[in-house]
């Protein structure tokens, strides 16, 4: 169950309220500069395979240029969502979920990260809807994102919300997920 709260620009304004399979449930609302610390902590506390699958390398301390660039999102050509439970939204992200255009403005590449403690919930379900809505109101026409070919997680969740798979010409190792919009 969804509800909006801010539906005027959701790239920059808007904000859900999402109940997850488990009852649980999160706000969803713009990534901004001052979530740095959180992005920051985020990440560190990711286990060392949902970095790798996120980010395609291993991380370990994100660099300060890293969250510089994650939290100063540019509204005119990125989409940036963070998710924290409800009751706690001074506290802990939980989810991100992003989209960045490329230099044709018709398609976009994203990317979705939930915490592990939050994995299998519906939450990376919930923020890339999001982010499908948000690309699609601003007239992108493709979305793609470049996975490792064992993330079966990200496998499932493409096949779920309707994109193709493909494999990387340039990377045997990686995957191409694409859905049209």
């Amino acid at each position: 169950m969804s509800q909006t709260l801010a539906p005027t620009n959701p790239a920059a304004t808007a904000r859900w309220v999402e109940t997850l399979r488990d009852g649980s449930q999160v706000l969803i609302r713009p990534m901004h500069a001052d979530d740095a610390s959180a992005e920051r902590a985020f990440i560190r506390a990711l286990s060392s395979e949902s970095r790798r699958m996120r980010f395609l390398g291993q991380i370990g301390v994100p660099s300060d240029a890293t969250i510089e660039r994650l939290t100063h999102v540019d509204v005119a050509t990125e989409a940036a969502f963070v998710a924290k439970p409800v009751g706690g939204e001074d506290g802990p992200i939980v989810g991100v979920a992003r989209f960045g255009m490329d230099r044709s403005n018709v398609r976009c590449e994203c990317a979705v990260v939930v915490d592990d403690h939050w994995q299998h919930r519906g939450l990376g379900t919930r923020l890339m809807q999001h982010l499908i809505d948000v690309a699609r109101q601003r007239g992108v026409r493709a979305m793609y994102s470049i996975d490792a070919a064992e993330n079966q997680p990200m496998a499932e969740l493409a096949r779920y919300l309707g994109f193709t798979r493909r494999s990387d010409p340039d990377d045997r190792s990686q995957v191409i997920h694409e859905l049209a919009l």
